[in-house]
């Protein structure tokens, strides 16, 4: 396969074959002279660049010793580098909770994110992630303490360390989840966390009417090392896109949201006049 830039799944594959290279104790280096390969090979394809065939990848994984499970794992992942998507999905049927996100998120450096109908995840206060999770019809009722845990946790990525745009629709933040308390607490949460100097707030107003954003929420990460990475998540499964074609689509949505978004202010002035009014 030839060489192209870092991909998500790639990345996936390459975290994967790392682990299993480091069980046997030997040097990337010591490994590659073995198998009489340049260790720029081996280099290329734990960063998910590719640059190897698919019979060099089991060759590798049958010298390392890997189980069935994890070649048949790492091997269905290598067949679907190459392609524009990767649809995952999760065991627990909970997107937002795949590893693969979580990790994307911890390092990138930029996250934009747009909501249509609720507050975003990284925003949502406990009571509202629980009341959320409560009402997922893919969760059971005796995993909602941990899922809705698992959601909160999230905001701890609310940290200097990266910066975040937030695209809110103005119909999300009248919408009462868990009732009025729940509700009036996660707006006053929003106004605390807007004055962060790494965080922007913007709202969509109703009166924008159609827009480019009708389509769904999503999110856009960006990386210093990699190309930027678009997620989507529905009940029981998520997207990831990280080819530039489908890149551009989903940042030509997000200027034509920023064109009628309110500014900072005029967003925590309309956050400020809903919670006035209940």
């Amino acid at each position: 396969m030839p060489k192209r830039s870092s991909s998500v799944v790639g990345r996936e594959f390459g975290n994967g074959v790392r682990k299993i290279i480091e069980r046997t104790g030997l040097t990337q280096r010591r490994i590659a002279e073995l198998l009489g390969w340049q260790e720029a090979k081996i280099s290329d394809l734990l960063a998910g660049k590719g640059g190897v065939s698919e019979m060099e990848v089991r060759e590798l994984l049958a010298f390392c010793q890997a189980t069935v499970e994890e070649r048949s794992h790492l091997i269905a992942l290598f067949l679907e580098s190459g392609e524009k998507g990767w649809l995952q999905f999760p065991e627990d049927g909970v997107p937002d909770q795949v590893h693969t996100l979580i990790d994307l998120e911890k390092s990138a450096n930029e996250i934009t994110v747009w909501s249509l109908t609720l507050v975003s995840g990284v925003l949502q206060i406990p009571e509202y992630a629980y009341v959320v999770t409560e009402a997922s019809p893919v969760i059971e009722a005796a995993d909602v303490p941990t899922v809705a845990a698992a959601r909160t946790a999230r905001a701890k990525l609310l940290d200097g360390s990266r910066k975040f745009v937030f695209y809110i629709h103005e119909f999300a933040l009248r919408f009462q989840v868990g009732g009025v308390e729940i509700w009036r607490e996660q707006l006053a949460h929003l106004l605390r966390v807007s004055v962060r100097s790494y965080v922007s707030i913007r709202v969509i107003p109703a009166s924008a009417g159609i827009h480019a954003g009708t389509t769904g929420g999503f999110y856009l990460m960006r990386f210093p090392k990699f190309p930027p990475v678009v997620f989507l998540d529905s009940l029981n499964c998520c997207l990831f896109f990280d080819d530039a074609d489908t890149v551009k689509v989903y940042e030509t949505t997000l200027e034509r949201l920023a064109a009628v978004a309110l500014d900072e202010e005029e967003s925590r002035a309309v956050i400020d006049s809903i919670l006035e009014g209940f």
